[in-house]
């Protein structure tokens, strides 16, 4: 992958980063609790609480990805990105246009899905 390539995706990352943290602390300033009192009924209680359940979740998977663009970040600095990390083959450019922070070639990937869907079937 030539240099040009790669601060693309470096920018890409980044911004991806930024925008993560703006929303975490968005989420924290606004806060996730609220007062029962509020709430007139059952219905509203639960629809509120529901809606903070989906909210955490959706956190949760931001961390992660937050996590994964770090990872991938290094990588970048180490020399190593767009390589994958079972067979050594370069992941495709459209895969990681795609995925940046994509670890597995396509075909690696396509066949831990397969070993996956065995395991869930």
């Amino acid at each position: 992958m030539n240099k040009k390539d790669t601060a693309r995706f470096q920018k890409i990352l980044e911004e991806r980063r930024n925008e993560l943290l703006t929303q975490a602390t968005q989420t924290r300033e606004q806060g996730l609790g609220f007062d029962e009192a509020d709430l007139p009924d059952e219905v509203d209680l639960a629809s509120t609480e529901a809606e903070q359940s989906m909210n955490l979740r959706l956190r949760d998977r931001e961390l992660v990805l937050l996590k994964k663009i770090d990872k991938t970040t290094a990588k970048i600095k180490e020399g190593e990105f767009g390589i994958c990390e079972r067979c050594g083959e370069d992941i495709s450019l459209k895969r990681l246009e795609a995925r940046p922070v994509a670890e597995l070639c396509i075909r690696c990937k396509e066949e831990t899905e397969r070993v996956e869907k065995g395991f869930a079937g």
